[in-house]
């Protein structure tokens, strides 16, 4: 079974050419933390963090230098607690039965690339349900496709983020949505003409353009949320602007309580719609937790909270937002695996471990990683309900 992986490789990209690929707009907008050392699953990745610390209103002359401001450099953990893997097993008369018709190499070849866009569709749909369920708010209507009408929604998306004192002119801005939306979006009059549109790439070749400083993504991983069954919920205790702990009462959990990714609203705040960063299943009291900056408006003691009803999350977000981290994994020393190669899904641009094993008159191709994703910073991730 040697060279293998050689062969395979060889004719890896002119099967690409021929299967079809998931949409993916997640993983090229997010921070991708690759490497080729492998790795442990369970291993931890950091990024550190800072505040903003003591910011001086005067100026005090004297002949002595002052001490320096005290200043904190902090440190947040990820796990690349997720496996990913894939098998294809194949026998000599597999082998000579596809050397007789398209060819061994081509056929495994494709299938490779299938195997590999299986799992980066996993992938996907893990960025996606990060990245909504750590989104800071939310815009736009519940159920209703985000650009029915217009695409003014793209504004508001921008103004959550700006607001929360994010960067939004430094083109790492992405907002990525599903086929329906994406959709609707391109049905929209005054981006197919060329003199409103600046160009005819929406017209000709149906590219979405980039808008409001967002870069247009679409994505077959963007996730669908169904709303937690609690009704009822009032807030327990006054709340003050920029809390994140929301302690409740009165409520009728139902079957799942308060949900994670939840879009709550409350009673005196006309504007802005939370999301749930933890929810609770059960109970009639206790806390759920919203996403950083929290809350923009005061809420007074016994202040209703409405959950919205389900939605598409489709998501908007800066790229350093949310991370992808993803390595080979770690094979012993005494493996029993014949070949090995990294290869690179041409599709995602996603890195693989693939290795083949040889048995007793049968061989297999084994694809596979660990990752982890983490959304960092909440400030700047908004759902756009659709």
């Amino acid at each position: 079974m040697a060279n293998v992986l050689t062969s395979l490789a060889s004719d890896l990209y002119r099967a690409a050419e021929i299967v079809g690929q998931t949409a993916v707009g997640f993983i090229p907008s997010v921070t991708v933390n690759a490497g080729s050392q492998a790795a442990a699953q369970g291993v931890t990745v950091r990024s550190y963090t800072t505040v903003e610390g003591t910011i001086n209103t005067s100026v005090t002359p004297s002949m002595t230098i002052p001490e320096g401001d005290d200043n904190t450099v902090g440190n947040r953990t990820m796990t690349l607690n997720k496996e990913i893997n894939a098998k294809i097993p194949f026998t000599g008369e597999d082998q000579l039965f596809l050397e007789q018709g398209a060819g061994f190499q081509t056929v495994y070849g494709a299938l490779l690339v299938r195997k590999m866009n299986g799992m980066v569709r996993q992938i996907e749909s893990d960025i996606a349900t990060e990245a909504y369920r750590y989104a800071s708010r939310a815009v736009g209507t519940a159920g209703t496709n985000p650009f029915a009408t217009n695409f003014d929604i793209i504004a508001e998306a921008r103004q959550v983020i700006f607001d929360n004192s994010m960067p939004v002119d430094d083109g790492q801005l992405s907002i990525v949505v599903n086929s329906i939306a994406g959709t609707k979006l391109r049905q929209q009059a005054q981006l197919q003409k060329a003199n409103e549109a600046g160009g005819t790439d929406m017209l000709r070749q149906g590219t979405l353009l980039d808008l409001q400083g967002f870069m247009l993504k679409e994505s077959a991983g963007v996730q669908t949320h169904v709303k937690g069954t609690a009704t009822g919920v009032t807030v327990n205790g006054a709340l003050a602007i920029g809390a994140t702990a929301i302690v409740f009462d009165g409520a009728t959990a139902g079957a799942t309580g308060i949900k994670a990714g939840d879009v709550v609203t409350f009673a005196g705040d006309a504007v802005n719609k939370y999301v749930v960063e933890v929810g609770q299943a059960s109970g009639a009291s206790g806390t759920f937790t919203i996403a950083a900056p929290g809350l923009r408006v005061a809420i007074a003691d016994n202040a209703a909270v409405t959950i919205l009803n389900a939605y598409t999350a489709n998501v908007g977000f800066h790229r350093s937002a949310i991370e992808l981290a993803i390595r080979p994994m770690a094979s012993p020393m005494a493996s029993a695996a014949q070949e090995q190669m990294i290869i690179q899904d041409p599709n995602s641009g996603l890195a693989f471990t693939v290795e083949v094993y040889g048995g007793y008159k049968k061989a297999m191709v084994d694809i596979t990683a660990i990752y982890g994703v983490k959304a960092w910073q909440p400030d700047a991730i908004v759902t756009v309900l659709g």
